[in-house]
């Protein structure tokens, strides 16, 4: 537990829980939660990398707060454009029949 940082960990928690907030109340039809998600990891990244340019911020721990939460919530329109798997399944590929 020493090799990982203290700010990774609360980094990671408030990834979730700001994915989870965004996908429940933000009033974008039909979409899934994995886009969601990997938006709000990109802005929390966006907002670590604001951190380390030394532009003014508002932090939580070692974790970067203020930056974060605009870059994720900026970036949520864009979680439509994520490609995802689709739900058909496919076609078994043709194979003559054996008797």
């Amino acid at each position: 537990m020493k090799l990982i940082p203290p700010g990774l960990i609360v980094a990671v928690l408030l990834v979730l829980v700001v994915s989870q907030l965004c996908f429940a109340f933000l009033p974008y039809r039909r979409r899934a939660y994995v886009p969601a998600l990997l938006m709000t990891a990109l802005g929390f990244a966006l907002g670590q990398l604001w951190d380390f340019l030394g532009l003014p911020s508002l932090r939580l721990g070692q974790a970067n707060l203020l930056p974060a939460l605009v870059f994720a919530l900026l970036l949520q329109p864009l979680a439509r454009f994520v490609p995802r798997p689709s739900r058909e399944p496919k076609e078994p590929a043709e194979n003559p029949k054996v008797n």
